[in-house]
């Protein structure tokens, strides 16, 4: 029994023995194995690099090969190299594989910015940028400073970026004056991608960045003195909206033709006493009815909180308490906050009611939709943009204008008139009157109408 078990051992013994013998053996198999491909790596890393280097040198060769072919034949009196000179130089059969196809890569065509570094920057005065930028040289260089964070590229290894000055002159001459893209960037030396990636990163960056600055209501009292001035009390603003015509959408194309067939986005603006957008809703297809803009806006809830006007207060008129009002045409509802033109049969106290009205309306946001395409004409024509970057545009012409009213950027001689022929395509059609009944609105209304018949009366 014990002999038995002894010679079980031993045999296991030996299994064991033999086992770790051929684990040993795999392991120094698969250890030289691992040196050897790194062995034909190393060796294939070096050829490849050795024929690159190669084609280098042959291609280094061709190129003064035929440099000295046109030196020769540019002489006139020399003798052509014999064949046998071209083959001794061609020992690896590229140089005249390649001398007769040799195709010349260019990584931008070259194009000359001088127009803008040599002649707009150093010797445009005022005058000039005012008839061609729509603004001084001082409100230019003031609006690149506030976007220069936002727009400052970093000089790479590649080509050197567009400097930020020069990237929102681009976008500036864009807006001002109705030229394509092609037509821009051949004014300022740009590839057509370029200036059209310039315009687009220009009006983000002036939305974002000079927006929530300009685009707001900053005194509610200044501008209730205003409009008090002009005849209407406790009134913080005039809305109304126009058509901007643009291309043909690849989609969705019938809801942008609006009532005068041609395809059009809405702008709907709300302006101060001095004619400064102080609120701004844009984007809208041209098939939208004002009202509908006006009900999907965000001055509808900004109202209701009673957020859009902070600080301003509600007055009392003959015992009916009138709040911050917002002036409008018939195209919008009647609210107790926003005032429309009577309809229908009239008596000499709601005509005078409409008087006052229409009159404020007319010297406040028509006005300033005037003085906005008449400074910027590109909106009195198509817009060729992408329709997704067509608000961004839109809203930076506003702003702008903002920014050239609250500096006292005048406007041109003739300026006007040209706006008008740009536009003469393209009329703004007049919505449908909406009809609505509002019993709070109703009574605000009638109050006003009855104030300014009892002022008429006092001054006869």
């Amino acid at each position: 029994m014990d002999a038995s078990r002894l010679e079980l051992v031993q045999a296991l013994n030996g299994r064991r023995r033999q086992v770790l013998a051929l684990f040993l053996a795999s392991q120094r198999r698969v250890r030289h194995l691992l040196v050897t491909l790194t062995s034909l790596t190393a060796q294939l890393c070096e050829l490849f690099f050795r024929t690159c280097s190669r084609e280098a040198t042959a291609v280094e060769a061709l190129t003064r090969h035929r440099v000295e072919l046109c030196g020769l034949l540019s002489a006139g009196d020399c003798e052509l190299p014999e064949d046998e000179d071209i083959r001794d130089t061609n020992q690896d059969g590229l140089l005249w594989d390649h001398l007769q196809t040799v195709y010349r890569q260019f990584w931008v065509r070259e194009k000359s910015g001088d127009w803008w570094e040599r002649v707009v920057l150093q010797t445009w005065d005022d005058q000039h940028w005012l008839e061609n930028f729509r603004m001084t040289k001082a409100t230019f260089l003031e609006i690149c400073m506030e976007l220069t964070p936002e727009l400052w590229r970093r000089t790479t290894n590649m080509r050197l970026p567009l400097t930020v000055e020069k990237r929102v002159a681009i976008a500036i001459w864009k807006l001002a004056n109705p030229n394509c893209h092609r037509s821009v960037s051949n004014q300022f030396g740009v590839g057509k991608s370029t200036a059209g990636s310039a315009v687009r990163e220009v009006c983000a960056a002036i939305k974002k960045v000079l927006g929530p600055r300009f685009l707001r209501l900053s005194d509610p009292q200044e501008v209730i003195d205003g409009f008090a001035y002009m005849g209407f009390p406790n009134c913080i603003g005039a809305i109304d909206g126009t058509h901007i015509p643009i291309l043909c959408p690849p989609h969705r194309s019938s809801e942008y033709i609006n009532k005068k067939g041609y395809f059009s986005i809405v702008l709907q603006g709300v302006v101060d006493h001095r004619g400064r957008f102080t609120h701004v809703t844009t984007g809208c297809a041209g098939k939208v009815h004002d009202a509908r803009v006006f009900r999907n806006s965000s001055l509808v809830p900004l109202m209701r909180r009673g957020a859009f006007a902070h600080g301003a207060s509600s007055i009392e008129i003959n015992g009916v308490t009138i709040p911050p009002l917002i002036i409008g045409d018939p195209a919008y509802p009647l609210l107790p906050w926003l005032m429309k033109p009577y309809t229908g049969p009239l008596d000499p106290r709601k005509e005078l009611f409409n008087f006052q009205l229409s009159n404020c309306r007319l010297m406040t946001v028509e006005c300033a939709f005037k003085r906005l395409k008449t400074r910027w004409r590109t909106l009195n024509v198509r817009l060729d943009a992408s329709e997704r970057y067509l608000p961004n545009m839109v809203m930076a012409c506003c702003v702008l204008h903002n920014i050239c009213e609250t500096r006292g950027e005048p406007l041109g001689v003739g300026w006007a008139a040209e706006a008008e022929r740009l536009s003469q395509r393209y009329e703004q059609p007049e919505p449908a009157p909406l009809v609505n009944h509002n019993q709070q609105g109703n009574l605000v209304r009638e109050t006003l109408a009855n104030y300014f018949a009892q002022g008429l009366e006092l001054q006869v």
